[in-house]
């Protein structure tokens, strides 16, 4: 049901990919994607850093909450976040959020940007380097995929790059204990994503499940090294509901689990206005950042 795409073929038969592609974002919604060229060292650094900040004391993580951010950085600690709005579920994990990287003195920082703002860092020597540069890979890689959708939208090779070339990406770490058996738990509530795409790495744990518009729960397959890749409500929103933004949630994990996943939004101030040549619109347009801090206010609950 959930396609495995090899990105290598987009080189070979640009067509061919973009096809398979469009079919998956229009059914599924979801795909898993290898031949996508980023290092798996850099991918177990990651794992290895995000684990040793997860196992710092509550007291050293404080002072990097994200409640004390107004750019969505830093650390979301157990039970601060509820992804399903209606069942009052709290979420059973830890976050930690890397954005765009920018200096104090960055003119968007200094003149107020939403969603531009400076990261905040755990005293762990190698935890920057690291997560930055696994960022960089990771959102060419996204952007690229934007070259394979114009494709099967028929829009202009190039669209997608100028709304994607400062955007509000994240990179998140997240951090799953054990199920502790306790009626109702979960570790991410149903919820479909914000943004245009996610790139998600998961280190083979089970507990992902999406469920298809109609259907019921299903399991998330774990191919070694492939990313699984969703449609967010934002692409969903800018394609004029073409492409499909799937609920998907995380069950309660047997043993400790471990992902990193990437948002890909586009620039805060990109148009979300229905694309050409996919009919009536059905949303008013609205940019990237404004779209972005409604649905983050409904997870807060600070809205």
């Amino acid at each position: 049901m959930i396609p495995l795409l090899d990105w290598q073929l987009f080189q070979k038969d640009p067509a061919g990919f973009s096809a398979d592609l469009g079919a998956a974002c229009r059914g599924p919604g979801f795909f898993l994607l290898k031949g996508h060229g980023i290092e798996a060292a850099l991918i177990d650094d990651v794992f290895n850093q995000g684990d040793a900040f997860f196992a710092l004391s509550d007291e050293a993580k404080a002072p990097l909450s994200i409640l004390e951010s107004p750019h969505n950085r830093g650390w979301a600690a157990e039970g601060s976040e509820a992804l399903d709005e209606t069942s009052g579920q709290v979420d059973r994990k830890q976050a930690f959020n890397i954005g765009l990287d920018l200096a104090p003195d960055d003119p968007r920082v200094l003149a107020g940007e939403p969603f531009r703002g400076v990261n905040v860092w755990p005293d762990l020597p190698r935890f920057r380097d690291v997560m930055l540069r696994y960022y960089d890979a990771v959102l060419a890689l996204g952007v690229a995929l934007h070259g394979a959708f114009e494709r099967d939208l028929g829009l202009p090779s190039g669209f997608f790059a100028p709304r994607f070339d400062a955007p509000m990406a994240t990179l998140r770490l997240l951090s799953y204990p054990p199920a502790s058996g306790a009626a109702g738990e979960i570790g991410a509530g149903a919820h479909t994503d914000y943004g245009s795409i996610t790139l998600l790495m998961t280190d083979g744990e089970a507990g992902l499940q999406v469920r298809p518009r109609g259907g019921d729960w299903v399991d998330v397959p774990h191919v070694d090294g492939a990313f699984v890749i969703n449609i967010g409500d934002c692409l969903m929103r800018w394609t004029n509901d073409i492409y499909v933004s799937t609920p998907h949630r995380v069950l309660p994990p047997k043993r400790a689990r471990r992902s990193i996943a990437f948002f890909l939004d586009p620039n805060p101030e990109a148009e979300i206005r229905a694309l050409p040549g996919t009919g009536d619109a059905k949303y008013p347009p609205v940019t990237g950042a404004d779209y972005l801090r409604m649905r983050l206010a409904a997870t807060y609950g600070t809205g």
